[in-house]
């Protein structure tokens, strides 16, 4: 079953057990991936899903942290419940460690001497990595060990 399937079903049954705060979170993940769709002009891969799926959890992400500032604790409590719930549909993120590693082999095979490296080095991280690491956590690590090189 893929994650479409898997989100219309669990919309079906949180309308059963009158969930409205899981329905309402599935609906919004469901609008942002027709929004997708209807943008692309074809039906989404599965790699283009993950990665709408990720974008509608930054913007989760970013209304938490503006919501701290102002000390709006329900609403992050909420914000919080809404990005846990669409977590379980994306599939695990490498670990930093696992991360670090497959850095450590693309500086080790591009060989970088200063910041002008970052876009190949990007390249080939989007390469290796996929859909499997967050990508502004992997341009901040390689930027960081750019910084080291000079």
């Amino acid at each position: 079953m893929n994650i479409v399937e898997e989100i219309n079903n669990d919309i079906v049954k949180a309308m059963k057990e009158n969930d409205k705060a899981t329905l309402i979170t599935l609906r919004m993940a469901k609008n942002a991936l027709q929004t997708e769709k209807i943008a692309k002009n074809h039906e989404l891969s599965e790699e283009e899903i993950i990665l709408t799926l990720k974008k509608f959890l930054k913007q989760k992400n970013d209304g938490i942290e503006e919501y701290q500032k102002y000390g709006k604790d329900e609403v992050v409590k909420d914000l919080k419940r809404e990005v846990d719930l669409i977590k379980k549909y994306l599939p695990e993120e490498l670990s930093i460690e696992e991360i670090n590693k497959g850095i450590d082999d693309i500086f080790n095979r591009v060989k970088p001497t200063s910041m002008k490296d970052m876009g190949t080095l990007m390249k080939e991280a989007n390469d290796f990595f996929g859909i499997k690491a967050d990508k502004a956590l992997v341009s901040k690590i390689i930027k960081d060990r750019l910084n080291e090189v000079q």
